[in-house]
């Protein structure tokens, strides 16, 4: 063998080695984040979604500029299965929504929490979720998009639950797109009421 060969062959060698290590960091640190209870580490990886009926917004017009609106706040409606994005007593944005099965939602007043991330998985649910958003209990009541599977592709009974029955655990399913858009822009400390109404 050349030794030209040789050093190509030590630095492809060292390249592979140095990508494993990076990579044993980056799962490291992010076993240490917090996330849903009973989850998997947070993946800070965004994998291809599946196209689906729900992939898009519930409503065509533009989500609400929440730094035009100082006292906006966010309705659950458990009978109607929405998430409203309210100013005041306005409503700015419907969301179609599921709760959770059998009254597992908390009703009352709550606060956005700190805890966010891009995406979990729960093995003792196989399931996992895309953008969550802790509201209680810091990291075991989330906003989240409807349920994938351990492959991180949308499962289609809870995503077809959206607007019309609970089907989650407690937390609050809604569509990749809005769980997207409240994850980037819904702010920690903003109120929460969760209403059976």
């Amino acid at each position: 063998m050349s030794s030209r060969l040789k050093t190509m062959l030590k630095v492809v060698v060292a390249f592979f080695v140095a990508t494993l290590v990076l990579q044993f960091a980056f799962t490291a640190f992010s076993s240490t984040q917090k996330g849903h209870s009973n989850a998997a580490p947070i993946r800070h990886t965004r994998a291809a979604k599946k196209t689906t009926k729900h992939h898009k917004k519930t409503q065509p017009k533009v989500y609400p500029d929440l730094a035009k609106y100082p006292n906006a706040w966010l309705k659950v409606s458990l009978k109607h299965q929405r998430v409203y994005i309210m100013n005041d007593n306005t409503k700015l944005y419907t969301m179609l929504a599921s709760t959770g099965m059998n009254n597992s939602t908390p009703t009352g007043t709550f606060t956005i929490e700190p805890e966010r991330g891009t995406y979990f998985y729960t093995p003792r649910f196989k399931e996992g979720a895309y953008d969550w958003v802790s509201w209680k209990d810091h990291g075991v009541y989330l906003f989240h998009s409807t349920p994938t599977d351990e492959q991180k592709h949308v499962l289609p009974g809870p995503e077809a639950d959206l607007g019309k029955r609970p089907s989650s655990h407690g937390c609050v399913h809604l569509s990749l797109a809005d769980a997207h858009w409240v994850y980037q822009h819904v702010p920690t400390g903003m109120k929460v009421v969760i209403t059976k109404s």
